[in-house]
């Protein structure tokens, strides 16, 4: 596989696609297998849309020179952005992290666009695929490099930077998230610290928040350059956080007020205020950066719906995002409180103790509604007058059909798979 030859066919196309339904003119199509296709048999059919070559890796689908075999075509893509990250040598920065990941990058995208060319993850395409292209979208107006890496096993992290080679690290917490993958939580902190290993070995920076004990503890041969909520060994000192509904930072006797909602996004808008500052954006700039951002895609968003005012958090859900989402809830001057909880996917063995978990941290509080809906929320069930548990959404909808909820406050939050926003519909 010649992956210079390779780049030469990609710098002459306007993009790269491994989805058919997305080709553009003058695209370079990747032929991907997956557990339930094969992509080769799509090749003629993305030259025919208008890609202008197709790396592929069955050759009984072979065309012409537009045609490029390899012996493995996901390998050749992660190859392909991996030389194309040096070809550009442009500053990268790499963010992972349990939980807060995608806003973290959205966060740092508007400020550091402020200043600079940047691009950044689409979506959350942080995995050993949406790595390379996200890769292969940065060119050579591109300025600053942002990079969304997600893992739900050790070793991927440390692949991905192999990948990227980031000059920059951020790893947003260490939480309960793809424990089933991980082995627990000792492994989840192992293998997001594999961020700080390619850091070090490669003297390269990381981004620390003072706040968490255990990167404070992980970094500590790093080079670094750190935030603090007053701190004044902080190489950024945060004066003061608030959250009601949302976020607010005072930071360079600058008063920020965001659309975010919750405490738990606080570091978050700490980390885009740290690295936006060490990259030199002005603290106005900042400001202006962070308050016009607008959280979308079910993330966190305020929604008014009749008389309700509802949080919707139902892009994801593991233990430990959504006990900071309810502690968050609890926290709120309002009345007439709902919670609508769905099951956490990926917890493996930990799973029933984790749901178990949630179901008690909410036992004494009386005065709020709970619905918890999912299997796994369905085998805790607790006799409580203010409980309430559904095995499937279909059978709490059914319930919704025969109530009318009107003036409350409502949290949603659960896993991707839950797909708790279909909720809205019955509200």
């Amino acid at each position: 596989m010649d992956i210079k030859y390779i780049h030469n066919l990609f710098l002459k196309c306007n993009s790269i696609s491994i989805d058919t339904r997305k080709i553009e003119p003058n695209s370079l199509f990747v032929a991907i297998k997956g557990d339930n296709f094969d992509a080769n048999t799509f090749v003629a059919e993305a030259l025919d849309k208008g890609a202008s070559y197709v790396i592929m890796d069955n050759n009984d689908y072979y065309i012409d020179h537009r045609t490029i075999l390899v012996e493995n075509s996901l390998i050749a893509l992660q190859e392909l952005a991996k030389f194309h990250r040096q070809y550009l040598k442009l500053p990268i920065i790499a963010l992972t992290g349990s939980n807060g990941k995608t806003t973290t990058k959205e966060l740092i995208n508007v400020v550091l666009s402020k200043k600079f060319k940047t691009k950044a993850t689409v979506g959350n395409l942080n995995n050993h695929i949406g790595v390379p292209l996200t890769l292969l979208s940065f060119n050579g107006e591109t300025e600053i490099g942002i990079v969304e890496m997600g893992a739900n096993h050790k070793k991927e992290i440390a692949f991905l930077c192999g990948l990227a080679n980031p000059d920059y690290g951020y790893i947003t917490n260490f939480g309960k998230a793809h424990l089933e993958g991980f082995g627990g939580v000792e492994g989840v902190i192992e293998a997001k610290s594999e961020l700080y290993t390619y850091l070090f070995e490669n003297e390269k920076i990381a981004f620390i928040n003072l706040e968490d004990k255990i990167q404070v503890e992980k970094s500590k041969n790093l080079k670094s350059y750190s935030f603090g909520i007053n701190k004044e060994n902080a190489n950024v000192n945060i004066g003061s956080i608030a959250a009601n509904p949302f976020v607010e930072i005072y930071f360079s006797n600058l008063l920020v007020k965001t659309h975010l909602i919750g405490l738990y996004n606080a570091n978050n808008v700490n980390a885009a205020i740290t690295i936006g500052k060490y990259f030199g954006v002005e603290d106005l700039d900042i400001k202006e950066a962070l308050e016009g951002y607008i959280p979308e895609n079910n993330r966190s968003q305020l929604i008014s719906k009749g008389t309700n005012q509802i949080i919707l958090d139902a892009y994801n859900a593991n233990p430990s995002s959504m006990a900071v989402a309810i502690e968050n809830f609890l926290q709120l001057e309002n009345s007439n409180k709902i919670v609508i909880l769905g099951d956490m996917f990926e917890l493996g063995k930990e799973s029933q103790y984790e749901h178990k978990a949630i179901v008690n941290s909410l036992l004494n509080e009386e005065d709020i509604t709970c619905y918890f809906i999912g299997k796994e929320f369905y085998v805790n069930t607790i006799d409580a007058d203010n409980f309430y548990f559904f095995e499937s959404f279909s059978a709490f909808s059914d319930y919704l059909k025969g109530i009318k909820i009107e003036n409350s406050s409502i949290l949603i939050k659960g896993s991707r798979g839950m797909a708790l926003e279909r909720t809205l519909d019955f509200l």
